[in-house]
């Protein structure tokens, strides 16, 4: 009996050894767990302490240059055929300088019978004249109705339109350049009948370029006349040149967008259609501004941590205004004398200890 006992007390310790062995365990693989989600070492960061700063307001779009004042010159007549041609594409012109000239030889011909035709039936309006009494030399005492009269019979009203037309039309077979500029398609070659379908060629005047763009609905208030913008061509053909908006066109299309044009300097080497990168740029002062890589994502929403006791706190932010590195931020915690950390946050956590370096 006695020595049943002994072995049931035996029994027992063993058991309760073996628990104690157990327990032991676990609990070295829960601190082990434990030691490896947390990390080992603290955070390197960067921080800039926040403040009320100028912001540059850049708005991005991609826009078209046109030419700021052009002409499409056509020949009124298209019977005659081109006898001269005195400028190339690109060449540059003065006002009044000729560009191009018609067969003049038939033009010169019918003037010439117009101009007859208009010394006979102004004889013959004489002779009505004298028949009724009239001094043809003393017209200003003659009154009107009787030298309309006289017009009408002889036929001399209708000779000095005929005329006037045959010289207008002289005239307007010689094309000259009604401003300074460049030319630009002309596609004709002498000896040809100009196409009467399209015109004859393109002056576009000196005095500068436009660029016309494009800004959301939204977008609108940011951008005002007398902005400065810079034009950067997409052919990299030209280097980039600045301007100011000209003109906002008060008109919100299907698509929700707005025109509005913006006159570049006269130095750009700029083309007419040509396709360029505009950058909208305006100041906006008062405003709280950290780097865009300050600003990340936790749970689909933006977060900016600061620096507080040596450890990460995270901030809830509202982003307004950005250009290409920057953004304005509002929220708790966004005030002035704020650390912000701004890089070595992606992967931080809500107090999380850091380590800041320079």
């Amino acid at each position: 009996m006695r020595t049943h006992y002994v072995y049931v007390l035996l029994l027992a310790a063993g058991m309760c050894s073996s628990c104690s062995e157990k327990k032991d365990d676990t609990s070295g693989k829960e601190k082990e767990g434990v030691e490896t989600v947390l990390p080992s070492q603290a955070n390197e960061v960067t921080v800039m302490t926040l403040k009320r700063t100028t912001f540059n307001h850049e708005l991005v779009s991609n826009g078209k240059v046109t030419a700021s004042q052009y002409a499409d010159l056509s020949f009124r007549l298209t019977s005659e055929p081109v006898a001269y041609i005195y400028v190339k594409n690109g060449e540059t012109v003065k006002k009044g300088q000729k560009i191009a000239e018609l067969d003049l030889f038939t033009l010169k011909n019918s003037l010439e019978k117009a101009e007859i035709a208009l010394r006979q039936s102004e004889l013959e309006m004489k002779d009505v004249l004298i028949g009724q009494g009239y001094a043809p030399d003393r017209m200003q005492s003659i009154p009107k109705d009787i030298v309309r009269l006289a017009e009408v019979k002889s036929g001399y009203g209708q000779s000095r339109a005929a005329y006037e037309l045959a010289k207008f039309e002289l005239e307007q077979a010689v094309i000259t350049a009604p401003f300074d500029g460049v030319v630009a398609n002309l596609e004709t070659r002498g000896f040809n009948r100009p196409d009467g379908s399209k015109p004859f060629c393109r002056v576009i005047g000196s005095g500068g370029m436009e660029v016309a763009f494009k800004v959301l609905e939204s977008e609108l208030p940011l951008v005002r006349r007398g902005d400065r913008v810079e034009v950067a061509p997409f052919a990299g053909t030209a280097g980039a040149c600045s301007g100011t908006v000209s003109e906002i066109n008060p008109l919100v299309d299907e698509n929700g967008l707005v025109s509005v044009r913006a006159r570049v300097n006269g130095d750009a080497r700029l083309f007419d259609g040509m396709n360029v990168r505009v950058s909208v740029k305006r100041s906006v002062t008062g405003q709280l501004v950290v780097p865009k890589t300050a600003v990340v994502l936790r749970t689909g929403k933006q977060v900016v941590f600061t620096l507080k006791d040596g450890r990460a706190v995270w901030n809830y932010v509202t982003t307004g205004l950005e250009n290409m590195t920057e953004y304005t931020v509002t929220g708790e915690g966004m005030e002035e004398g704020a650390q912000v950390i701004v890089t070595g946050n992606v992967n931080l956590a809500h107090e999380a200890p850091v380590k800041v370096i320079p």
